[in-house]
């Protein structure tokens, strides 16, 4: 079947597609991968489009494709219309059968683990024609330059014209061995941490400068320091298992090792600061009722507390 034409130039939706990944990812090989079309299918519709158009909407190099005033101009215009398009198609969809497709969705291992795979068999036993491919991961990217159709990001989201939603808050808690303990003693207030082995994990916003709550509401910011840094939260936690020194660590990272006797939570009498959890998911573009389907389930599943 061919691809349908707008009358105005003759122009396929798929060479507006392309041109709208292009602006948005600023690189022809992100908007293909994103779209899931070869890079020289993406750069036929974009070289299709402006002959069509018989203006220059893309400044290209080896490594960046960047839009002209006529090409920034004419992506304002474009995303207004697909953005009809796609609310006319979702609102189609929700009423003319049953979901189906495949939902490609990015994580971090930890959160998809223990929260997000329960949401998907409860997903999944409610739209079983919807398939999943999980893409483990735990480096913030805009899905649309790694073709996910959705992402679940933890902590605080860089600037990004990505669609966002909260779907979590996340308790954090700092535990440490039995052993550390043992060894070093139990720290009663957040300024003896000063006196501790601090593991540091560099990828956290606050990685080294905690600040604690007291049940006043007080706040206590600690500079915290150590001999071992890591920027991934499952290396710091297993350091911590291993009686190095003191983690920072949301709880559902630890929950197992606190319930075996395996980590002690230290200064519970002093909360830290909850972090969130998001839905990313691209803009400008239709989004599937799968996706949006899924979202809710996800703020309607993990809203009740906090995790």
């Amino acid at each position: 079947m061919e691809m349908k034409e707008f009358p105005s130039n003759g122009a396929k939706l798929q060479d507006y597609e392309a041109f709208i990944a292009i602006v948005e990812t600023g690189n022809l090989t992100r908007a293909a991968a994103g779209l899931h079309r070869s890079l020289q299918s993406v750069s036929r519709s974009l070289a299709a489009l402006e002959a069509q158009l018989g203006v220059v909407l893309i400044r290209r190099t080896t490594r960046t494709a960047v839009p002209t005033d006529a090409g920034l101009a004419f992506h304002r215009r474009v995303t207004a219309a697909f953005r009809d398009i796609a609310l006319a198609e979702a609102e189609l969809c929700d009423t003319s059968g049953p979901l189906s497709g495949t939902l490609r969705v990015a994580c971090s291992a930890f959160f998809v683990s223990h929260h997000v795979v329960p949401i998907i068999r409860d997903f999944s036993l409610q739209h079983p024609r919807v398939k999943f491919d999980l893409n483990i991961s735990e480096e913030f990217a805009e899905p649309i330059r790694t073709g996910a159709d959705l992402m679940i990001r933890i902590g605080q989201l860089p600037p990004s014209r990505m669609n966002s939603r909260k779907i979590a808050s996340l308790r954090r808690v700092a535990i440490a061995s039995p052993s550390y303990i043992a060894q070093r003693g139990r720290p009663e207030t957040p300024a003896d941490l000063a006196r501790h082995s601090c593991l540091i994990r560099s990828s956290a916003q606050d990685a080294r400068a905690w600040t604690f709550q007291a049940r006043d509401g007080t706040p206590h910011v600690v500079s915290v320091q150590g001999v071992f840094e890591a920027d991934n939260a499952y290396v710091t936690m297993h350091a911590a298992l291993g009686g190095m020194g003191i983690v920072v660590l949301p709880f559902y990272h630890v929950r197992q090792y606190v319930e075996t006797g395996l980590a002690e939570v230290v200064l519970d009498d002093f909360m830290l600061a909850p972090i969130s959890a998001h839905a990313v998911w691209p803009s400008g573009t239709r989004t599937p009722s799968r996706v949006r389907r899924f979202i809710d389930l996800l703020v309607q599943q993990l809203k009740k507390e906090v995790i």
